[in-house]
């Protein structure tokens, strides 16, 4: 998605400057069988991803729990390894095809904070070791007096107290604290990327906020970009400037955070977010329930991968040899639907872009 198409709705992002272009994302895990470990198929875990990230800006992945959201952090970020297929571009260096030195200097530039705040940090380290060992692996620091006064600036920077906990270990702190030690340690080494995978899932609803408020705040302050996968809309809602919905290994819509929200377009985006408790009592309620379970990745369906609990869906819709089109309803919004002219008998102004859906 080119700059000129994304319809920004809330302040900070730079349109004109892609941080990260993915292209045709793919990795597959093999299953093996048999003494000789023989490959008897693939989990095309993600099958085909295109999308960008902007300067400033919080990108939102979402989908259901297997659609492929974290292999999609985790293979940008190389911690899976070999991608199956594809191209992801970090600042115009292909991230899949560097090694050595250029690899140890990009992931400094690229950082992640994990889904489970303890099993994340090391329990035998001090909270100074934490966060304060990547500053003396990358050489940011030229001693530990330096590397301990870095580690309390950061400290501070996330609401700890940074002569209290400096010296303490991960257990005892709370679950909060324990992710404000992680949101520590992947700034410490100033990134231009941070992929969160759903950072505050593992938290209590009072401290998500406080999380997210604070991701918010080191945003504006240090220009990071974010690719933020979560399962709660909500907080999606809340954090991203633009968000996209994943299917199956693949992206079913993307757009602005206001027109996805506003104005959803495929069956299954308008499903998850019929799903989103409204806590007015007296609200109608329009539910979508989805009938059936996700689909195996192991042998995917043909044609549209949500036919199989699309109420929409249609002889062609099942059809490998009917490439799934891409509609652009507006600027920025794009929906990998062959009904995306018209949904539930409403028609809408869209413009066919592509005609395979890996292209979105």
């Amino acid at each position: 998605m080119s700059a000129t198409e994304a319809s920004p709705t809330k302040s900070g992002p730079d349109y004109s400057k892609v941080v990260l272009s993915v292209k045709g994302l793919k990795k597959w895990f093999p299953i093996k069988k048999g003494l000789f470990s023989r490959v008897v198929g693939q989990v095309k875990a993600v099958d085909g991803v295109e999308f960008d990230i902007h300067a400033g800006e919080t990108l939102g992945l979402v989908g259901e729990s297997g659609c492929g959201k974290t292999t999609v952090g985790r293979t940008i970020l190389r911690l899976l390894d070999p991608v199956t297929a594809g191209v992801a571009e970090f600042q115009g260096q292909d991230v899949f095809n560097i090694q050595g030195g250029d690899l140890r200097a990009l992931r400094r530039r690229m950082q992640i904070i994990f889904q489970d705040p303890y099993s994340s940090l090391n329990p035998r380290m001090t909270v100074e070791s934490i966060v304060g060992e990547a500053l003396t692996v990358h050489g940011m620091v030229s001693g530990r007096k330096e590397r301990r006064e870095r580690v309390q600036e950061l400290l501070a920077k996330v609401g700890l107290d940074p002569i209290r906990h400096i010296s303490r270990y991960p257990h005892e702190f709370s679950g909060g604290q324990r992710q404000r030690i992680g949101i520590a340690r992947a700034i410490a080494l100033e990134p231009e990327l941070i992929i969160c995978d759903e950072p505050v899932s593992a938290l209590d609803v009072s401290i998500q906020a406080q999380i997210i408020n604070l991701l918010q705040k080191l945003q504006e302050e240090l220009n990071i970009s974010y690719l933020f996968i979560a399962h709660g809309l909500s907080v999606v809602e809340h954090i991203s400037h633009r968000v996209a919905v994943m299917y199956l290994g693949r992206i079913a819509e993307i757009a602005d955070c206001d027109s996805l929200f506003g104005n959803p377009v495929h069956p299954y985006t308008r499903a998850l977010l019929s799903a989103i408790p409204n806590p007015d009592p007296d609200a109608p309620l329009n539910p979508e329930p989805l009938p059936g379970e996700v689909p195996t990745p192991i042998n995917p369906p043909a044609g549209c991968r949500f036919h199989t609990r699309c109420k929409y869906a249609e002889a062609r819709c099942k059809s490998n040899d009917i490439p799934i089109p891409i509609y652009e309803i507006e600027p920025g919004h794009r929906v990998a639907c062959i009904l995306g002219e018209s949904v539930d008998g409403a028609t809408r102004v869209g413009e066919q872009v592509h005609g395979d859906d890996e292209n979105l």
